[in-house]
C-alpha cells in the first residue's frame, strides 16, 4: 500500500469514527430534548390543569402567573416533575453499571434486592421509631435506607467471591436476597400498627408525592457525585463487555472496578428510593433502550442510560396523573405497568433472545 493510499484509508477511518460519535452525541441530544419536553408536560398535567404554554410563560416569568396557579407550579409541580428526573436518573446510571459489571442484561437494583434492602431499613425506622445520635427520622429514614441498600451490595459481593461463584451466580444470591428481604419486610408489617403498615405499603408503592426541591437537590447531588466516576471508568467498562479474561490481560481491575460499582449502585438506589419509596423496572429497562441506541460504549451508554431513566419516569409520572381522571397513581405502580410490556417488547424486537440484552 502506497502512503498515498495509506492515508486515504486512515482519513476514511477517521471520517467513520468522528459519523459514529456525532450519530450518538445526537441520540444523546434527542433523550435530553425528549426528557425536558417530558417536565414540561408533567408540570402541566394533574387534578389543576394547566396549558403548556402557560407553563413555559410562568416558568420563565413566574409574575405573570396569578397567586394560586405560581403556588401550584413552584411548590407542588415543579419539585414533583423534578424528582422524577433524577430519581430515573439515578436509577437509569445504577442499572448500567450493574449489567456490566455483573454481565447479565437481568441486572439491577429492583431484580437483585438492593431496592428492597433499601426498603427494610426504610421500615425499621417507620415501625419502631429508631432514633440514633438524636438524628430525625427524616434524616434518619433515608440513611438508614441507605446502610441497609450498602449492606446488600456488600453481602452479595462477599458470597460471589466467598464461594468463587461466577457472575452468573451474583444474580441468583440477589435474587435469594430479594425473597429473604421481602419476607422479613412482610415479618415487620405483621407486628406492626395500622399506621405503620400504611407508611410501608405507600413506600413500596413508590411515590412522587412527598418531593420537595430540598428533597430534589440532595438526589441531584448524589447523581453529580456519582457520574463523573462513572464515567472515569467508561472504558474499562466496555472492555469488561468484551471479557472478564480479556479485561484482565488489558490490566482492568475487575474485582476492584465490580466493589466500586456496587458501592455507586447503593449510593444512587438508596437517595433514588429514600423519598419516593421503591420504584421497580426503571433501573432494568433504560439500560437496554439506551444500549439499542447507542451500542456498548460506555461514554455514550452511561449518560444514556440516565437520560432514558429519568425520560421512563417523567413519562410515568405524567400517565399516573392521566390513567385515572382527578387521582394521582403511586408512580411505582405504573413503572410496574409499563415497565413489564416495555421489556417483553425488548425482548421480542431482539428476536427472542432475551439473554443477548
Amino acid at each position: 500500500m502506497t502512503s498515498a493510499q495509506s492515508s486515504a484509508a486512515q482519513g476514511g477511518l477517521a471520517d467513520q469514527y468522528r459519523s459514529f460519535v456525532m450519530r450518538r452525541v445526537l441520540c444523546l441530544v434527542a433523550l435530553a430534548l425528549a426528557a425536558i419536553i417530558a417536565v414540561l408536560v408533567d408540570v402541566s398535567s394533574g387534578p389543576s390543569s394547566l396549558g403548556l404554554l402557560d407553563v413555559v410563560r410562568g416558568l420563565w416569568n413566574p409574575t405573570v402567573l396569578e397567586a394560586g396557579t405560581r403556588v401550584i407550579i413552584q411548590d407542588i409541580r415543579i419539585p414533583y416533575a423534578l424528582m422524577a428526573v433524577v430519581v430515573g436518573a439515578c436509577l437509569g446510571l445504577a442499572g448500567a453499571e450493574m449489567q456490566t459489571v455483573l454481565n447479565n442484561p437481568l441486572a439491577s437494583p429492583y431484580t437483585l434486592g438492593v431496592g428492597a434492602a433499601a426498603t427494610l431499613g426504610a421500615s425499621l425506622v417507620i415501625v419502631f421509631n429508631l432514633s440514633l445520635f438524636g438524628l430525625a427520622s427524616h434524616i434518619l429514614l433515608p440513611l438508614s435506607a441507605f446502610v441497609f441498600a450498602a449492606t446488600a451490595s456488600l453481602l452479595i459481593l462477599v458470597l460471589s467471591r466467598t464461594l468463587g461463584a461466577s457472575v452468573h451466580a451474583v444474580v441468583l444470591f440477589g435474587i435469594a436476597l430479594l425473597f429473604g428481604i421481602n419476607a422479613v419486610v412482610g415479618l415487620i408489617q405483621f407486628v406492626a400498627d395500622a399506621e405503620s403498615v400504611q407508611q410501608i405499603v405507600f413506600w413500596t408503592m413508590g411515590s412522587l408525592a412527598r418531593a420537595s426541591m430540598d428533597k430534589v437537590v440532595i438526589v441531584a447531588l448524589v447523581l453529580a457525585l456519582c457520574l463523573p466516576f462513572s464515567l472515569r471508568n467508561a472504558w474499562a467498562m466496555t472492555l469488561l463487555r468484551s471479557g472478564e479474561e480479556q479485561a484482565r490481560s488489558l490490566d482492568v481491575p475487575v474485582e476492584r472496578m465490580r466493589l466500586m460499582v456496587l458501592m455507586r449502585v447503593s449510593l444512587l438506589t438508596a437517595a433514588a428510593m429514600a423519598f419516593v419509596g421503591e420504584i421497580g423496572f426503571i433501573g432494568l429497562v433504560a439500560p437496554h433502550i439506551a444500549r439499542l441506541m447507542l451500542g456498548e460504549d460506555h461514554r455514550f451508554l452511561l449518560p444514556g442510560s440516565a437520560l432514558a431513566g429519568a425520560l421512563l419516569l417523567s413519562l410515568s409520572s405524567i400517565a399516573s396523573k392521566l390513567l385515572v381522571p382527578g387521582v394521582v397513581l403511586p408512580v411505582g405502580i405504573v413503572t410496574a405497568l409499563v415497565g413489564i410490556p416495555l421489556f417483553i417488547a425488548l425482548i421480542l424486537g431482539r428476536g427472542g433472545r432475551g439473554a443477548a440484552l
